[in-house]
């Protein structure tokens, strides 16, 4: 058992991605441009690509959007041309932050991101300066109703690194990137649709904060994710339940 789950924090941020769909959207089809032009259109051989498709449906974005995308990004149609940038830096209370972007202009970038991170009272740091606290995996997120036996068995049966259960009933099955969606689409099939899926960056070391370091990080976040450059932003910010519910 670990001690408090990340449920909190996934309405959290749900309800404030359903806010920005258009933005969210915005994103996702920026990485499927990148997905394409660094693999190829064909999702059958682009694990990438069919990752990035699948968080699109996943956020109810119409197929045929995501086609003209593939589309455009193939060289079928114009369409503009983007990089990957990741920035590191540390957010309120010295959190560890890392700030995944896709941009067709790097000066533009890097000054709206440092910009947000002067205003919450953090700081950008230098390549590597905190990436070597994060791992990347795959993390599948069940409510407290779902039934943790039967979850947990059929995870490990079709390959999941792990599956943690929290003191409020919620579930994680953890798994690596490469076979995230193998064991998502697997769950999906045996009846555990997941409530939230991602594969994502998550630290070693926790930093728990206090109500008023959480609030300030929560705005360091949201300025960041409503910048159109930035894809994803990862922290090792520990938030109870309780102090996340009483942010909403």
């Amino acid at each position: 058992m670990a001690g408090h789950s990340k449920w909190a924090n996934i309405k959290h941020r749900k309800a404030g991605q359903d806010a920005k769909r258009g933005k969210i959207f915005t994103k996702m089809l920026r990485e499927i441009t990148v997905a394409v032009k660094t693999s190829g259109p064909d999702a059958a051989s682009n694990p990438t690509l069919r990752t990035v498709i699948d968080k699109a449906l996943g956020a109810n974005m119409r197929r045929d959007t995501i086609d003209t995308a593939i589309k455009k990004a193939s060289g079928a149609l114009e369409g503009a041309n983007y990089e990957n940038v990741r920035y590191e830096g540390y957010g309120p209370g010295g959190t560890a932050v890392i700030v995944d972007c896709l941009t067709d202009n790097r000066n533009r970038t890097v000054g709206e991101v440092r910009h947000a991170f002067t205003k919450a009272g953090g700081n950008l740091g230098t390549d590597g300066s905190v990436a070597y606290l994060f791992n990347k995996l795959g993390i599948l997120s069940y409510a407290p109703s779902i039934d943790e036996d039967a979850l947990m068995e059929a995870a490990l049966e079709v390959g999941a690194e792990d599956v943690v259960a929290y003191d409020d009933g919620s579930v994680d099955v953890m798994t690596t990137p490469e076979t995230y969606l193998a064991v998502k689409e697997a769950l999906v099939t045996s009846g555990f649709e997941p409530d939230n899926a991602e594969v994502t960056m998550q630290a070693a070391i926790q930093a728990e904060l206090d109500a008023e370091t959480a609030e300030k990080m929560m705005r360091l976040i949201d300025r960041l994710e409503d910048l159109d450059d930035v894809q994803n932003v990862y922290s090792n910010a520990d938030i109870s339940d309780e102090i996340m519910e009483g942010l909403e």
